[in-house]
């Protein structure tokens, strides 16, 4: 298994799945369809499918484009999410396969919209899993809550994903990672680990290098978001459970000015 990122839009990540067996590869949130198609045409691979993490137009707005350029391509997307383009609705638990090796598991992870969808993607036995989060879970941070309740989000994160194996990369779909990190700082300033991390985030980007994957144990060791069960960061927040930790810790994100 293969992954691919393509940088669009202004900050935005899609990506190449790729099968390097049987050549098939997936695109998830190909909002510049031309892009992709290059990349997939480079690597010699040939695109099976398009996953949808959700329906905002950053991450759905190319799929009519590339239904056009690609009669016939399916188009996965949330069940309740509406998402443009979508011809085939998955639910939480629904399975995909892709070429020889590549098994997809979506997993329902409202918050950011109603229906948004992860996808958790495993190769050979070899390879650490990978997930898709798009704006649910970014590199140290959340999407804004748009459609869905601190509850929703918390159960997206620190229950459906932060229950994946820790070595699991995280591709997100947005570079937010350095302004993300410093807002960490703010709410846990003694947390060396965010600081590490946002001196080596800053230097990759210095770099034109992107931030992407990180891993499932680094989120839950830096993003304050995934780190509400912990009581020190309740108290430092001023609140008694992880749900009001992490509306608190929203609220203070939406307001932050950096």
């Amino acid at each position: 298994m293969k992954i691919l990122h393509v940088p669009c839009l202004e900050d935005n990540y899609a990506y190449l799945i790729i099968d390097e067996v049987s050549k098939e590869a997936a695109v998830v949130d190909p909002v510049e369809p031309d892009k992709l198609i290059q990349a997939a045409s480079q690597n010699g691979v040939h695109l099976s499918f398009v996953l949808t993490t959700h329906h905002h137009w950053d991450h759905a707005g190319g799929n009519e484009k590339i239904k056009q350029l690609l009669p016939g391509i399916k188009v996965y997307g949330g069940s309740i999410d509406n998402v443009k383009g979508c011809t085939n609705k998955v639910e939480n638990g629904d399975k995909l396969s892709l070429g020889s090796d590549v098994n997809i598991l979506c997993l329902h992870t409202p918050g950011h919209t109603k229906g948004h969808i992860s996808y958790c993607v495993s190769g050979k036995e070899n390879e650490d899993p990978a997930v898709f989060t798009g704006d649910t879970l970014f590199i140290a941070g959340c999407g804004k809550l748009f459609e869905g309740s601190a509850e929703q989000m918390y159960g997206s994160l620190c229950v459906t994903l932060g229950s994946l194996p820790k070595p699991t990369r995280v591709y997100c779909g947005h570079e937010y990672t350095v302004k993300n990190l410093q807002f960490a700082q703010t709410v846990e300033p003694t947390n060396e680990k965010i600081s590490q991390k946002l001196a080596w985030a800053q230097q990759q980007r210095q770099a034109g290098l992107p931030t992407i994957p990180s891993t499932i144990e680094e989120e839950l060791e830096t993003n304050p978001f995934m780190r509400v069960d912990l009581p020190q960061l309740q108290e430092a927040v001023g609140c008694k459970s992880p749900v009001d930790a992490l509306q608190e810790i929203r609220q203070r994100k939406d307001n932050w000015r950096g």
